[in-house]
């Protein structure tokens, strides 16, 4: 964390202090983007648009679609099969755009703090980023589940959640000290939507929630009330 975070940092640093709802958490941190990063906000909605027009995510895995199969390292660097987290429970699978994103922290520890209420149903979470990372933000969130590496974004590709960023986006990111691609263990500039799919214990997509905005989450009173529903 920096010696002097800056506005937006500070306003996630006061999101995690509040009892607020992890909705509210996120539009904390917006506001201050908006207030302190009009330049770079003015770019994200730009961006936001684009996904929007060319719908980006819409030929992810809908209800009733079983989800596809995927083999990925954790963030100890064993390898989880998709096969191995179903059958038994239902899973939750989250994907994020990495530890250097406030929104994405925020969303973990949303998680982290819904495990418990979702029980016995499992949480995985996937992201382009290293272990080296994948280790760093599951210990944030004091999360117990699994935090899985997408290399080179093969899996949100298939799915149709992987998103260019670009260059002029990329550099505001970048000049701000987030070396995106060297998170991933790469080049380029590549991540997923985020999203969220519960599947129920046969591996099928019973509630997706992708928005293209990843300022905003799937709220978690409704994630926890999507899986209650499959009990």
């Amino acid at each position: 964390m920096n010696v002097n975070p800056s506005p937006v940092e500070q306003a996630y640093l006061r999101a995690i202090a509040t009892g607020a709802t992890m909705t509210r958490r996120l539009e904390m941190v917006a506001e201050a983007a908006r207030i302190h990063r009009p330049e770079y906000t003015a770019l994200v909605d730009d961006f936001v648009r684009r996904l929007d027009i060319v719908r980006t995510g819409d030929a992810a895995p809908v209800e009733g679609q079983a989800m596809p199969s995927f083999t990925l390292p954790d963030h100890d660097g064993h390898f989880v099969r998709l096969e191995e987290l179903t059958g038994e429970t239902p899973l939750v699978i989250a994907f994020h755009r990495g530890h250097w994103c406030p929104y994405c922290r925020l969303n973990m520890m949303g998680l982290a703090e819904v495990s418990d209420r979702i029980a016995p149903a499992r949480i995985v979470t996937i992201s382009t980023e290293t272990q080296r990372y994948t280790r760093g933000l599951r210990d944030l969130a004091k999360a117990d589940f699994p935090f899985l590496t997408d290399v080179s974004a093969g899996y949100a590709l298939q799915l149709g959640l992987a998103v260019w960023i670009d260059p002029a986006l990329a550099q505001i990111i970048a000049s701000v000290g987030w070396d995106v691609p060297s998170y991933q263990g790469g080049t380029d500039w590549v991540m997923p939507v985020p999203a969220v799919f519960v599947l129920d214990a046969k591996g099928i997509v019973r509630t997706r929630h992708i928005d293209r905005d990843y300022r905003r989450r799937m709220d978690m009173d409704d994630l926890v009330a999507a899986v209650r529903a499959l009990a």
